[in-house]
């Protein structure tokens, strides 16, 4: 019934009120989320964290393989470790942005490289998130929510 008042009366402008519905549809319908970790261990833990919220979880164990499955599922969140074979996390992200000028894609890195150089060089590559290891599920899947929200709302 609020709702229906909502859309009635809105306080705010109606593609706002559109946009978080798109939000509610992501989260609701699962969203797509790509995790890309070399740990077999940590890739099935984020997995099923995301997976327990709600999400649609592909998962990859190198730079190369995340990359081909980001440009075929087109997921809305990528959660990417720093340190891969191959490609490192920095270049993947780098690669990822200039597909994406638009940043349409969330990207989080996730590393146990922790130092304040190490976090402020991730977000110069063009991610929106860095999450230093260990972070609980809780924190991973509340991050994964907060980037989806806010590039939604762009």
């Amino acid at each position: 019934m609020s709702e229906a008042r909502e859309l009635s009366h809105p306080s705010q402008p109606l593609p706002v009120l559109l946009k978080r519905r798109k939000v509610i549809y992501l989260v609701l319908n699962g969203a797509k989320v790509l995790v890309i970790d070399d740990s077999a261990t940590i890739c099935l833990i984020m997995a099923r964290a995301l997976q327990k919220a709600g999400y649609q979880v592909i998962t990859a164990s190198n730079g190369s393989d995340g990359l081909t499955k980001a440009l075929k599922e087109r997921p809305h969140c990528v959660v990417l470790d720093v340190v891969l074979p191959g490609i490192s996390g920095y270049g993947l992200c780098r690669q990822l942005r200039a597909l994406d000028p638009k940043h349409n894609l969330s990207i989080i890195m996730v590393s146990t490289k922790n130092t304040r150089l190490d976090r402020s060089w991730g977000l110069r590559q063009g991610a929106d998130r860095y999450l230093p290891k260990p972070f609980s599920e809780q924190m991973l899947v509340q991050t994964v929510e907060e980037v989806i929200r806010e590039n939604t709302f762009r």
